[in-house]
């Protein structure tokens, strides 16, 4: 009977750890779409005439960094 129930504690803590990590990437791609919507404002900005080359590489930046921790798979 014990080894039934490790076992069964095993499986739960792995679905458990399954879905800590595929709601970690969910929100990495989220954030990640967020960044790029904001490089997209801030470039539109720009090149209406409303925003600055300073906000729209800040904005750059912030979204290369968020490629190096995370990936880049949200941009396919």
């Amino acid at each position: 009977m014990a080894g039934f129930l490790d076992r069964a504690r095993e499986q739960a803590q792995r679905g458990i750890n399954q879905g800590k990590q595929r709601l970690d990437e969910v929100q990495a791609q989220r954030a990640g779409n967020d960044l790029l919507k904001k490089l997209g404002a801030a470039y539109y900005a720009e090149r209406r005439g409303n925003g600055t080359p300073e906000e729209t590489q800040r904005a750059l930046s912030a979204l290369e960094s968020h490629i190096a921790a995370n990936g880049d798979s949200f941009l396919h």
